[in-house]
């Protein structure tokens, strides 16, 4: 295919194909004539894989030059792959001073109780979750720690997700760019539907049912549909709903946009 059709393709603009060529991020393609240059398959999944780095992943063009270098890495198999991919897209860095003793024993216990052994002490995830562990008991938030075992079983489930999904794609690029875009943004989902569910329990808990929203809106419609169109405080309930649609549309949206 010309660059025009990879262009097409992949959704990434003819200048910047040219630019990742040169950057040696994407390899050149098969020169077919004078100047005509041809592009396959492989070329398709690469600019996926870069653009999902650079794009979701909001990489520097150097990291991504790194990081393509080490999964390339003929002695890397595809876990220790996923593995450099991501730790790049860690945006919780281990600390720079070591961790208290006592933090680093309950993070390693939290992990081993769940049976996860493939992780080393000395590993990075282990440090900053150590580190969590203590600012939440300077902050005097330990019992926070307490419930460790129930966000153990949740991310297991998730990580298993997350795999399974990876596992039916065949090709690495694809499966790299996957892993990138679904960490990214699989991320964000799991934080939103965490917010959601928190103003449910939250709502549930500590407003009761004569408060719940559903509720509420219903006794408005009702009330609404027995004025009628003009009956009294339909037009300002009407309002207020479709504001707070709104606002909550354009919170997601700027998330969104910060995300990419």
């Amino acid at each position: 295919m010309r660059i025009g059709e990879l262009s097409a393709r992949t959704g990434v603009p003819v200048a910047t194909i040219k630019y990742y060529v040169r950057e040696g991020l994407v390899g050149g393609g098969e020169r077919t004539g004078h100047n005509q240059v041809s592009y396959g398959e492989e070329h398709v999944r690469r600019l996926r894989l870069v653009r999902s780095l650079v794009e979701t992943g909001a990489l520097p063009i150097a990291k991504v030059r790194e990081v393509l270098a080490e999964v390339e890495d003929p002695r890397r198999d595809l876990d220790s792959a996923l593995g450099v991919a991501s730790r790049a897209l860690f945006s919780h860095r281990a600390p720079v001073d070591e961790p208290e003793d006592a933090d680093l024993e309950t993070a390693l216990a939290i992990v081993r109780r769940r049976g996860w052994n493939r992780i080393p002490q000395s590993h990075e995830y282990l440090r900053t979750l150590a580190d969590v562990i203590g600012r939440l008991r300077l902050l005097g938030l330990a019992d926070l720690v307490e419930h460790e075992d129930r966000y153990a079983l949740a991310a297991e489930q998730v990580a298993e997700a997350d795999i399974r999904l990876l596992m039916q794609r065949g090709d690495r690029d694809e499966i790299l760019e996957a892993m990138i875009v679904g960490t990214v943004l699989g991320d964000a989902l799991f934080t939103t539907l965490r917010r959601i569910a928190q103003v449910e329990v939250s709502g549930r808990e500590f407003k009761g049912p004569d408060d719940h929203p559903v509720e509420r809106e219903h006794s408005l419609s009702t009330r609404d549909r027995h004025a009628g169109p003009s009956g009294p405080g339909a037009s300002t309930a009407h309002a207020q709903m479709a504001m707070s649609a709104l606002v909550g549309f354009w919170t997601v949206q700027v998330d969104w946009a910060v995300l990419r």
